[in-house]
């Protein structure tokens, strides 16, 4: 289910890059980033940190050092896009407050790119 609305951001990627539309598509490949990010696993910290990237420490064998992603349901996409939107209308909120209205309105067109999603 995870990737329905990933799906549907890939989707739209490819309308915005050939309408040319900078700020969708911004927008997208930042979301689109921010939900690889959250899939991420966490590293584990080495126990002593003098030997932290030696190769003696690493990982031998193809494939030794993979992990599986974590799997992300649809709420958790939809929270990801929701704090997007968020943090873009904070920022864009400060833009104007310091006088700058130009890259506030960037950040309102983000938003209006994205909104879209969630409201589905």
């Amino acid at each position: 289910m995870t990737d329905d609305l990933r799906q549907r951001l890939q989707r739209a990627l490819v309308p915005a890059m050939r309408e040319r539309d900078r700020a969708a598509i911004s927008a997208i490949r930042s979301a689109l980033a921010a939900v690889a990010n959250a899939e991420a696993v966490p590293v584990e910290p080495r126990d002593d940190p003098a030997t932290a990237g030696r190769v003696a420490k690493s990982a031998v064998g193809l494939g030794a050092a993979e992990v599986d992603r974590r799997e992300l349901s649809e709420d958790d996409v939809r929270c990801i896009l929701s704090a997007e939107v968020t943090a873009h209308l904070e920022a864009a909120d400060h833009l104007r407050s310091v006088g700058q209205g130009g890259r506030a309105d960037e950040l309102q067109a983000r938003v209006a790119a994205l909104r879209p999603f969630l409201d589905r």
